[in-house]
Formats: C-alpha cells, structure tokens, sequence
C-alpha cells in the first residue's frame, strides 16, 4: 500500500513508525530537514523535503498512484487544503488532523467528502474520550471495550501482595481456575520491553501487566490485586483549552460535579457563560493554597490538561500527595510515558499518540475490526473476523503455529465474550482478540486474513 504522509511531528513519525513494520510503501514530507534525517535513519521510508501543498512537491511524490494520504501537519487549514489538492490529484483515500472539534460535530452540514476528504481527526477530541473512559475504570491505569464490553482490556501494576505475584502463569490458572481474565502483555518496573506472557512467565511484584476480562472479570480482577472501584463524583479539571472544555462538558452533562480552573481571565469569563453547569475558577492552577480552597482534598479525580506537560505532572503529583484518588496527565512528550509508572501518576495522555493510533486503525478497517496500541508498550490489540477460508479456522488453539511474541486473549461468538484457552476451536464468525508485538503482526495476519 502507497502511504504518504505530510508532517514528520510526533504524530507522523509515529504513525510512519507503525506502518513501517507493515513493509508498507511510505514517503514523509515536511520542511524541516533535520526531522527528515532522523525519520529516514531510524525507519525505512522515504522523505521528501518540502510543503505539503506544493504541486511540485505533490507530483514528486507520486500522489496519483497512492492509496492514501494523511495530513498531520501542526495546521488545520493546510492539512484541510493539502487533503482537497492530493485527492484531486487522483489519490484514493485522504485523512486530515484537525483541531476544531467543530467540523466533526457537525459533519452532516458541510459534506468533507464532497471536499476530498474522507476523514476527520480531532487530537482534543480523542483526548477528552480517553480521559472520559479512563475515569469509568478509575482503578486502572487503561481501559478498552471490544464490541460494547464483550471483551475488555484493562491495566494495571501489580503490588506486592496480589497472591499471584511470584508464580507463573500456569501455576495462577491453577489456583483461580474459574477466573475470567486472561494476561496478554506486561512490562517489568524499570525496564521498557513488553513481555507477551506464556505458561512459564512468572508475575512480579510491580509488574505493569494488562488483562483481557469478560465483564465479571473486572470485579474479579479488582479483589485478587486489592484494589476497588472509586466512585467517582467530583472532578476538578486544571486547563480550560479545547480539551479541558469538551472534558468539562461531557462529564457535566452525566452529572458529575466539575470544577474547572483556568489562568486566563478572559477565558475564565468565557467558559462560565458556555458551560452553566460547570463552576468556572479563575486562577493560576499552580497555586496550592487556591486549589486547597476550591477542594482539591475533596476531589475523586483531577485532570491537568494545560499547554505545559511539566506544570500537568507537576500538579497531578500535588493532587495525588492530597490523597486524590485519581491523577491523569497531559503531556506532550512521548518519553515521559516511561516515567508514569514510576513518579506515582495514574495515567498519562499524549494527544498525538492517540491520534497516530486512530489514523493506523482507519488504515487497517477493513482487515481488522478493530484495534488499539497499549500506550506504555509496544504492543497491538487486534480483533479479527474469523473468514471461512482462514488458516486458523476449525483450528485448536493449541495446534495453531502461533508466534511466542503473540496470544489470544479472548474470543467473542455471538456477542459473548470467552476467556479461550488451549482447547477452544476457532470457528468461522468468531471474532478473536489478539496481542502482538510488531514483528509479529504480519505472521498473525496471514492466520486470520
């Protein structure tokens, strides 16, 4: 597949990252030749030096004869017009990143397509559904739902008193044998590799390890780590961006109680006339004592979301010594997610890194119903459809040549979700869950495809 891509950011690299494990045909384009060097030593792609919107540029790149482009520079209103110019172009499919949740929201006014553009993506708007979701399984560190809850994934570290910690896999089935969760990835405290876990991985104690569970699962899985679902009530939002603003609404509107805190003055002003039901701080959000006047000590959750990644860790970490029971971070380096586990915050978001997985998604519909890359590790979750004609179909799954950096986590027939182990027979229709590292994609999609 011919990919080109304009904008070697965080969100094009990554993206351009994603799709060169797939030997797809990638060329990246942007002005800036130092991030062209470093994209072109670290990946196998093509760069192009120049502006998206450039004919010249364009037709150098062969835009007629690709598949699909993808707009993620920093602008809206070039990403917009470098998708209309490629797709008159001849190119067959256009993604533009946009920041204006206005044009998603109303969609069916303004005909995109009609435009050349087959699809829209808002980074503020993934955020604010990352955050909301994050806030649903307020114990763990991430959550996932495949086909509505069926299945979930779910994060979380492993402490030491969790009564598996110490054995392996096997010897935890043993023990729980009527548990209806299945490990699939973890990562070792202090080290940055992804274990796909086997019967003789053995757990341990501060082990970041992710879980695919049926729904009587999670509660399961909330008393064997000895945690408990907080009860989450009241919010206090730290920002009054984009983010911070559509957060502050969706969590008004189901009856949470928000309190938003915004530095700018004029802004403050504005959002309080937008959002009724939200109380409105104006304020510097790095001021403890007018936080701990508002009642940070009483919040169930606080949510930085400003423009400085430093200021969002900084005061999550202030909230979490106040015994909040929930901290999630924005940030804006994607390094720093190698620090989440270790500096005491919940959860850390990247807008950009969100953004690069729903594009790859968009890429991969089609093949895969649905996906999502676990931020701390470098792992896929991938749901396929079982076709008649699949290798792996009337199979075991013990008898299929499965690679050991892959596993199935769990199969959904029916719309009910199995916990499948060893001896379950893969049918056509069953609509299997899969984690694998990189190398492994292409060996896992030749079983299913």
């Amino acid at each position: 597949m011919k990919i080109i891509i304009a904008g070697a950011g965080e969100v094009g690299f990554h993206l351009a990252k994603l799709l060169s494990y797939e030997s797809q045909d990638i060329t990246l384009i942007d002005t800036d030749r130092e991030r062209l060097n470093y994209a072109e030593n670290h990946l196998d792609i093509k760069v192009l030096k120049g502006d998206g919107s450039s004919l010249k540029v364009m037709k150098e790149a062969n835009v007629s004869s690709a598949e699909l482009f993808i707009a993620v520079t920093e602008h809206e209103a070039s990403n917009i017009t470098i998708c209309a110019i490629a797709k008159q172009l001849g190119c067959q499919k256009t993604i533009a990143r946009i920041s204006s949740t206005e044009f998603i929201n109303n969609n069916g006014e303004i005909s995109f397509s009609d435009l050349g553009i087959d699809e829209l993506i808002s980074p503020e708007d993934l955020a604010s559904a990352e955050i909301l979701q994050l806030l649903d399984q307020s114990a763990f560190s991430d959550s996932y739902e495949f086909e509505e809850g069926a299945l979930t994934l779910v994060g979380t570290t492993l402490e030491e008193s969790v009564p598996f910690v110490g054995k392996t896999v096997k010897e935890a089935a043993k023990i729980f044998p009527d548990i209806h969760f299945m490990p699939i990835a973890l990562q070792r405290k202090g080290t940055q590799y992804t274990i796909v876990p086997r019967g003789d991985t053995a757990f341990e104690a501060h082990d970041l390890v992710y879980f695919i569970t049926l729904k009587e699962g999670v509660e399961e899985l909330y008393r064997l780590t000895g945690k408990s679902k907080e009860v989450i009530k009241n919010v206090m939002i730290l920002g009054g961006g984009k983010i911070g603003f559509s957060t502050a609404k969706a969590l008004s509107e189901e009856g949470f109680n928000v309190i938003l805190v915004e530095q700018n003055k004029i802004k403050a002003f504005d959002l309080a006339d937008q959002l009724p039901d939200v109380m409105v701080i104006q304020g510097d959000g790095r001021n403890v004592e007018l936080l701990e006047e508002e009642g940070l000590g009483s919040m169930d959750a606080f949510i930085c979301v400003t423009e400085n990644s430093e200021t969002n860790i900084m005061s999550c970490l202030m909230a979490k010594s106040k015994n909040v029971k929930k901290a999630i971070a924005l940030v804006e380096n994607m390094d720093y997610f190698q620090l989440s586990q270790s500096i005491g915050i919940d959860t850390l978001i990247n807008k950009k890194l969100l953004t690069a997985n729903t594009i790859f998604r968009y890429i991969r519909r089609g093949e895969v119903v649905d996906m999502t890359t676990l931020n701390n590790l470098n792992a896929e979750i991938l749901e396929f459809v079982v076709k008649p004609n699949s290798k792996v179909n009337g199979m075991i799954i013990k008898d299929i040549d499965f690679p050991r950096s892959a596993t199935i986590g769990g199969v959904i027939k029916d719309g009910q979700g199995i916990i499948a182990l060893g001896d379950y027979r893969i049918e056509a229709g069953d609509r299997v869950v899969v984690c694998s590292l990189p190398r492994a994609l292409s060996k896992i999609e030749s079983l299913f495809l």
